[in-house]
Parts: C-alpha cells; structure tokens; sequence
C-alpha cells in the first residue's frame, strides 16, 4: 500500500526557464498531479531573504517605516535584504540591520525560516532574534525607510488590526519572536 506521501506528491518533470535577471527567474514547470493529469505550472524563483527582529532592554523592537510603491502603502517592517551569493542569512541579516538603521545587534539566534507564498513563489525568508543593540553609525546607502524607531512590543497586535504592519516577513518574525519571548504564554492587552 502507498503512503499518503506517494499518494499526493506532485512529480515534476523539469523546468523551462522563460525570463532570467539579477531579481527574478520565473519558469514553467512540467508538473503531473495524482491521478495523471500533466500540464505546465508558473514558478517564481527569487533569492532568500533575512530579516531580523532587534529587541532592546525595554522590550521595544526596531523598525522602520516604509513606503512600498507596488501597493501605494506605507507600513511598519524589519529590517533585512537579500542574501547575497555564498553569504550566510545571518550575516545578511546583521549586515542589513547596520546598513539600514545604523544599528549593531549584541546577541542574535535564529528565529524562524518560512515561504510566504507555497503555491508557485519560492523566496525562503529566515528571520533572527537580535537582543539588544549598539548604535555603531548612521544608515548607509539608499534611503531605506522615512522614521527608524524603537517600538513597544506590547503594540505590534495594534499596528497589525491597524493595518500599518502587513508585510508577512515582519508579521510571521514579530509574532514567533513574541512568542519565544512571552514563553509561549499569553500575553495581556494593552
């Protein structure tokens, strides 16, 4: 008898790339579904991301306010970036925290590493706890977000039923990190 894994795998009999660039590889995928039916399948393939979640002494995190311009919205996210050929995500994730608000994280563990998007986007994201900081310089690069501030942990279920945090990076690494920090116990409002 198969296993439930035989029964519902998909099988995949390659890949044919049709746009290639620095940001993005976008395939069709020659797929078959159990029961037989074959047919192509988009597949967007995009370089892993890290992020980090910075908490201070004061329970507050570090975030930044940024203007998305695909959506037209503005939103509280974490600092990261793309990981960079043959470099580790947490070094991306130090390196982006520094370059973005000036910060140096003094203790960092990995937090968590999800897809947002499993159905035809793979963009593995890796998210790392940072405790506590050092102001080392001031942001480097592009003008990466128009506020950098030290938010109350305690407010991060307000800004999400607010809508001024949406994006699934910051979503999915704040709510884990207030997790492991609480202890996995409940948390009182606010």
């Amino acid at each position: 008898m198969a296993t439930n894994d035989e029964q519902t795998r998909w099988i995949v009999h390659g890949e044919r790339l049709i746009y290639d660039n620095r940001w993005i590889r976008l395939g069709l995928v020659d797929v078959e579904i159990p029961g037989g039916e074959r047919f192509e399948h988009h597949a967007v393939h995009l370089d892993r991301a890290a992020m980090m979640v910075l908490v201070d002494e004061r329970d507050r995190v570090l975030m930044m306010w940024r203007h998305r311009f695909l959506f037209d919205r503005w939103g509280w996210e974490l600092p990261g970036g793309l990981v960079e050929v043959g470099e580790d995500p947490r070094d991306t994730a130090v390196r982006e925290v520094e370059e973005e608000t000036g910060y140096r994280p003094k203790e960092i563990e990995h937090l968590i590493t999800f897809q947002p998007m499993v159905g035809m986007v793979d963009s593995e994201h890796v998210v790392f706890l940072g405790r506590g900081a050092e102001l080392v310089a001031e942001p480097t690069g592009e003008v990466e977000a128009d506020l950098i501030e030290w938010i109350p942990m305690t407010q991060i279920p307000e800004m999400i039923a607010r809508g001024d945090l949406w994006n699934s990076g910051s979503l999915v690494g704040l709510l884990y990190a207030r997790e492991r920090l609480n202890g996995g116990r409940a948390q009182r409002p606010v």
